[in-house]
């Protein structure tokens, strides 16, 4: 845990097809971070197994484990990526809070996950917060229209997502705006993490002029809340 905790890290939160990846290249070609991204590999592969497709594909048979297996390797990777960190700070592609009050609750509030699974989840989860985890020092909510994400998924053509529909992703939308913008039914600790909110409705993937203008909002959001080494510096550039 001493690597944890010693570490400040940011969280890069939003919807699926918001643009989290393609943010978090810009960020890394611009800010002198390490960047943590989501294990997508470990969910695709489990002993041969995918289980995101299953996930997909069988959400009332395969919620439960995925969303378990979701919030346990996130934490792995995220301890594993800081004892071998050498830059000032973490910035992560989701964390185990959007893990537990965007997905695995919107699970249970679509019956795909028993009352006793939730009840399970939330009793496992509880423990590894106080055991593993470390409050975040920000979050990054690439706020963005569910008509925009449908749009983009489309667009990537992931056969994973094939069956992701408008209503899930306005469903996980509101979940996003409910505990990141109205900080509803959370944790108290997570009221007092400050959140920069970037719209990115707009794709910025080729915008080189988009980009610097996200990259301002970031630093200026680490320089003046959180005192991280050198980020005004790091702010002329983009000037």
């Amino acid at each position: 845990m001493h690597a944890l905790h010693n570490q400040k890290y940011f969280v890069v939160e939003g919807n699926i097809g918001a643009g989290k990846s393609t943010f978090l290249k810009v960020i890394q070609n611009f800010l002198n971070a390490q960047v943590v991204m989501e294990p997508h590999e470990k969910w695709q592969n489990v002993g041969g197994h995918n289980l995101l497709d299953n996930f997909y594909a069988d959400p009332e048979r395969w919620s439960y484990t995925f969303q378990m297996y979701a919030f346990i390797t996130r934490t792995m990777e995220r301890k594993n990526a800081a004892l071998r960190n050498s830059k000032p700070f973490q910035i992560l592609e989701r964390s185990v809070y959007s893990d537990r009050y965007c997905f695995a609750q919107n699970c249970y509030e679509l019956n795909v996950m028993s009352e006793l699974e939730w009840n399970l989840y939330k009793e496992c989860y509880d423990w590894l917060i106080d055991s593993y985890t470390v409050k975040p020092n920000g979050f990054i909510y690439l706020q963005t229209d569910p008509e925009v994400c449908y749009k983009r998924l489309l667009k990537r053509n992931r056969f994973e997502e094939a069956g992701v529909s408008l209503d899930y992703l306005q469903r996980v939308h509101d979940k996003h705006e409910s505990w990141l913008i109205k900080k509803e039914g959370i944790a108290q600790f997570l009221v007092e993490v400050p959140v920069l909110v970037i719209p990115c409705h707009e794709d910025f993937e080729q915008d080189i002029e988009l980009q610097k203008a996200h990259m301002v909002k970031i630093i200026d959001f680490l320089a003046v809340h959180h005192e991280i080494p050198h980020a005004l510096s790091a702010r002329e550039k983009f000037l």
